[in-house]
């Protein structure tokens, strides 16, 4: 019931492994990696307490032994202070460039290990062992690494690619079904911006995927994990076409700002409004029909998301405040806002040609309600 998505970047080529059990048996995943029988793992305090020992016991058939770094668990922890513990308590380690450091947890372990492996050393080996969905379908793919600043979300880091990256799905079920939600955002996301057929089938299978289907889990990671790794092979640094995987995420990366990175909005659900957003503007400069974001809207409300302005709890800035934070996104170019719109379900592409005013109108109708 494992499967196998490679990604082929030459030098950096390394397997992605999907299905479940794979904590169990890591030892045998990881050893072949090995050059000395020795890893150090990298968690949170969510996650550390319900895989760690899973882990440890895994490994300790092939004779691996473990050192482990807990860190704070949320957004938060993406940020210079926290990169610094995982750095400085590395390097007391000894960890060497030929050495594994794994990182145990959702997508903000995994940047934030990513990155510090990037550096450390000038580059050490990482394993990512990704326990969210989100981390699974997305983060854990693809070599970006890196934490936020005060300035904005992931605007420090590097492309640093894993050796090896283990999603084992039989991990999800730990997951609260606000957090899964939030992972099958970018679950979504894939549908949209690339492949109009998996959309259909999420609109089918989404619910029973939500509701533990096993089988459904598996296939829906494996599909996106594919697209992304379509896409970074094509653009491994995100010079072009590795734009659309962020579709959603210039509004996404403003209202997580904007709630100040906290529970008030999950990754996850940011994007999920974004993509919601990014299909309404589409609409109304007419690009696509307006069918296409009700019947996006539909879905997301379906499986029980947030998909609306409204739905974040709160208050908000102003949409002129909100296009403001816009304009701090890693996306922007020669001083323009970096949109990823669609013609249609399936049929994303990225533009830097859309009128402000537009964008304060959607804003603004949002924040109404209207």
């Amino acid at each position: 019931m494992i499967e196998t998505v490679h990604v082929p970047l030459g030098e950096r080529a390394y397997d992605v492994r999907i299905g479940p059990g794979l904590l169990e048996r890591a030892g045998a995943e990881v050893a072949p990696l090995l050059h000395r029988p020795r890893v150090w793992v990298v968690t949170d305090a969510t996650v550390g307490p319900l895989h760690l020992d899973t882990l440890r016991a895994g490994l300790a058939p092939q004779g691996i032994t473990l050192e482990a770094l807990t860190l704070p668990a949320g957004e938060a922890t993406k940020s210079w202070p926290h990169f610094e513990t995982c750095v400085d308590w590395l390097l007391e380690q000894r960890v060497e460039r030929r050495d594994i450091v794994i990182a145990l947890g959702g997508g903000v372990i995994g940047d934030l290990v990513g990155f510090a492996a990037a550096v450390l050393r000038r580059g050490v080996r990482f394993v990512q062992i990704p326990t969210s969905l989100l981390a699974q379908v997305d983060s854990s793919v693809g070599g970006k690494t890196g934490i936020n600043s005060v300035h904005g979300k992931n605007l420090i880091g590097a492309f640093h690619q894993p050796s090896l990256v283990l999603a084992d799905t039989a991990l999800l079920g730990t997951l609260p079904r606000r957090d899964l939600l939030a992972g099958y955002g970018e679950v979504v996301k894939y549908g949209l911006l690339g492949d109009a057929a998996f959309f259909d089938w999420l609109e089918v299978h989404g619910p029973k995927l939500a509701d533990g289907d096993m089988a459904d889990r598996i296939a829906a990671v494996r599909r996106s994990v594919e697209m992304k790794a379509e896409i970074v092979v094509r653009d491994e640094t995100e010079q072009g076409d590795r734009a659309l995987l962020n579709l959603g995420h210039t509004f996404c990366h403003a209202l997580e700002k904007a709630t100040g990175y906290s529970d008030r909005l999950l990754h996850g659900e940011g994007v999920a409004i974004g993509c919601a957003l990014a299909f309404e503007l589409s609409s109304r400069l007419g690009l696509c029909s307006q069918e296409a974001p009700s019947r996006v809207r539909a879905h997301l409300k379906d499986m029980g998301m947030r998909c609306d302005l409204a739905d974040i709890p709160g208050d908000l800035p102003g949409a002129e405040a909100l296009v403001d934070l816009m304009g701090q996104d890693k996306k922007v170019l020669d001083g323009k806002i970096r949109f990823i719109l669609a013609r249609g379900i399936g049929d994303a592409f990225v533009t830097s040609e859309v009128p402000c005013d537009e964008v304060l109108r959607l804003l603004n109708d949002g924040l109404t309600g209207r």
